[in-house]
């Protein structure tokens, strides 16, 4: 990192001592990231945003004095700052979480927890790539929609550089001679979103006629997110949402969506597509990875897939989508200006991967007009 270039400053919320203390230590192990206040609930936390204006809070879901869906709201109506949002697992702050998200929260993190070297070193990188992908993004842009209906252990986390892996740890690179390329009557549509992608893939969703094309989606969230945000969706849409799970069929009227923590592959067996997931290792410092899904479209589907990358901070996708244009699939790019981050399309679109660049309320109709 340049010496001109400065870091990402956090303040973080939590009325845990540890996890503060943990997080302070997450986050202070990137040089990119400077941690320059805590406070124990969202009443500290104000008093202590009169003095300072970090660029990222990172904010618990469920304080005791007033919990963070609360503070969020009066922030991002005063005093908008990008907010991540720190929770636990539990079913109560998975909701929360989500919640957060619609009324202008950018992430979601889990709280940090012991586990082995490997565990904590990518709870680390997720961590702390959270927090700067959270500060590209440009708070007062967001329109929070409505609300919808329905560790212990302070142990010091080195820094290391760690290896950024490409899809080959999980796939081959497609076979150009494959005859699962070959071009039969129904399309699939093949998604990629990250930071900001919980509202695009709303708004994109919502769009769609109850019979589109099957949809496969990777949303970077964390696990046990993915299943609370499609089942938000699918109260939403014409078609149906839900979480993926291993061998489901990718058919008409219905969108998977990967599973946090989870790898997820389009297969193909004779006429019928479906989906695999497994374990792997972070593949572009993520899992699921976008690259991954990609792949596999570009491998099994080829020309019958349209591929769509949206908002997110980073490159995963772009070699992906590059491969799947070369394999024959239509590419589509959400533009620069209805974008979170303008990171994945950006990279995407440099690797020479996208046909197509379209802002978000238009991208499902160009989708449609490709399938047909």
């Amino acid at each position: 990192m340049s010496t001109a270039t400065k870091p990402v400053t956090v303040l973080i919320v939590d009325d845990s001592a540890v996890v503060r203390q943990t997080l302070t230590t997450i986050l202070e192990s990137d040089p990119q990231i400077q941690v320059i206040g805590q406070a124990p609930d969202p009443f500290v936390a104000a008093e202590k945003l009169k003095t300072m204006v970090p660029n990222v809070i990172t904010l618990d879901v469920e304080m005791p004095r007033m919990d963070g869906i609360t503070f969020l709201k009066k922030l991002m109506t005063q005093h908008p700052i990008p907010v991540v949002m720190c929770s636990s697992l539990t079913g109560e702050g998975t909701e929360t979480a989500l919640r957060a998200l619609e009324y202008g929260a950018v992430e979601i993190i889990t709280k940090p927890r012991m586990g082995t070297k490997e565990f904590l070193e990518e709870s680390r990188i997720r961590i702390c790539d959270a927090v700067k992908a959270a500060a590209f993004t440009n708070v007062k842009n967001r329109v929070p929609i409505r609300a919808t209906a329905a560790n212990n252990g302070t142990g010091a986390i080195q820094p290391r550089v760690s290896p950024k892996l490409t899809a080959d740890a999980m796939l081959p690179p497609p076979d150009p001679g494959s005859r699962a390329m070959s071009q039969t009557t129904e399309k699939l549509i093949i998604v990629g979103a990250s930071t900001g992608g919980t509202e695009a893939l709303r708004v994109f969703l919502e769009a769609l006629p109850a019979d589109a094309p099957g949809i496969v989606i990777v949303q970077h969230m964390p696990e046990n997110f993915t299943r609370a945000f499609a089942d938000r969706l699918n109260s939403l849409c014409q078609i149906t949402v839900k979480e993926a799970a291993d061998n489901d069929s990718v058919v008409r009227g219905r969108a998977l969506i990967a599973p946090g923590n989870k790898h997820t592959m389009l297969k193909r067996s004779g006429a019928r597509y479906y989906v695999e997931v497994r374990d792997g290792p972070l593949v572009s410092r993520h899992r699921p990875s976008v690259d991954v899904l990609f792949r596999s479209a570009a491998r099994y589907g080829g020309k019958n897939c349209v591929g769509v990358i949206m908002t997110g901070m980073g490159d995963d996708g772009a070699r992906g989508m590059l491969e799947m244009k070369n394999a024959g699939a239509a590419t589509i790019a959400q533009d620069e200006q209805s974008c979170v981050v303008f990171g994945m399309p950006k990279e995407a679109i440099k690797h020479g991967g996208v046909d197509i660049i379209k802002p978000l309320d238009k991208i499902a109709a160009e989708v449609l007009r490709l399938c047909n």
